[in-house]
């Protein structure tokens, strides 16, 4: 099981069932900088709730539809192009993404090592080879999404990043005891360029302290998007964003993460989590022909909304319960 500092449990590692008799799985929450997960081997409180656009979820809900069950998280999702050079190799509830160039490929979330065979089985079911993968890149410092790094760069030799302030936490996260590999630190604003792709890094703390959001150009029957990959906005069950004493400015950081986001320009939400930007239903649409349904400004607005949200509601609750108990 791996845990973060603070003895939380990280996101993959805190599977728990919610309610045995309706067969619901649920995630206990994944801390940054001292969350501590709330209830081990009991069903997480709801949290607060809130409405954005029609859009109703509590704290918990909101966690479950991101993680999906134990299940969800390890069963392949059909491989498919997204727009441009961009493809989806992931499972039903942890996003991969493989970005083709002439010059080899770039791979977006390992997820956990368990799942690197599907990734593989993915990308040659598309008709690429996984020995290209030459660059290797995260969405933040959980196992669901780079536990696997290691195999991965065993596997292909791929030049793994990483934002700095995700390193500590990273070298933390050594799945059968394998050293994770890290090649190259980066920063807030620098370019990962392979192949005459581009990717930016934009730092997006909060849900961990080196939350990645990246974002690129793609090309498409002519015309140039905005592509943003979500790294995360979620503020799960059992992160302290009120007297967190190892990140006492945790709230600042989700606060700075959101100023970023709002400020992106974006034709095509991504996220760490395909619910993140309604993959089920776009993908259904794929068959049917017609405009790309990944083209979405409007989601990726509601899903910012809808994580802002439930950040301020959090923090309320939690502001209000930590003044009743005079601290």
């Amino acid at each position: 099981m791996t845990r973060l500092r603070g003895g939380a449990l990280s996101c993959g590692a805190m599977l728990v069932v919610v309610a045995a008799a309706s067969a619901v799985a649920a995630v206990q929450a994944p801390a940054a900088g001292g969350q501590t997960a709330s209830g081990r081997g009991r069903s997480p409180e709801p949290g607060p709730t809130i409405t954005v656009q029609g859009h109703t979820f509590t704290q918990l809900s909101l966690f479950q539809r991101n993680v999906g069950g134990p299940d969800d998280m390890t069963t392949p999702f059909p491989p498919h192009k997204i727009i441009g050079n961009i493809y989806y190799v992931g499972t039903r509830s942890l996003a991969a993404f493989l970005i083709v160039t002439p010059q080899g490929n770039i791979l977006i979330n390992s997820t956990y090592e368990r799942n690197v065979p599907t990734i593989q089985r993915s990308i040659e079911q598309l008709g690429f080879k996984f020995s290209d993968t030459k660059i290797l890149l995260g969405s933040h410092a959980h196992g669901d999404h780079q536990e696997g790094d290691a195999l991965v760069k065993q596997l292909t030799g791929a030049q793994v990043l990483a934002m700095a302030e995700d390193v500590p936490a990273l070298r933390a996260m050594t799945p059968g005891g394998k050293a994770h590999p890290i090649d190259k630190v980066l920063h807030d604003g620098e370019t990962v360029s392979l192949g005459g792709t581009t990717l930016v890094a934009h730092l997006t703390p909060g849900h961990t302290r080196g939350c990645t959001t990246w974002t690129l150009k793609a090309q498409d029957n002519g015309k140039i998007y905005d592509v943003v990959i979500i790294g995360s906005f979620g503020t799960n069950p059992g992160f302290r964003l009120v007297n967190n004493a190892e990140v006492p400015d945790i709230a600042g950081e989700f606060t700075r993460a959101f100023k970023v986001a709002h400020s992106l320009p974006c034709d095509v939400p991504l996220g760490s989590h395909p619910s993140m930007y309604n993959l089920d239903a776009k993908y259904a649409k794929l068959a049917a022909g017609g405009p790309n349904p990944f083209i979405d400004p409007a989601g990726y607005k509601l899903e910012v909304d809808i994580a802002e949200a439930m950040f301020h509601a959090v923090l309320a609750e939690q502001q209000k319960t930590a003044a009743s108990r005079g601290r």
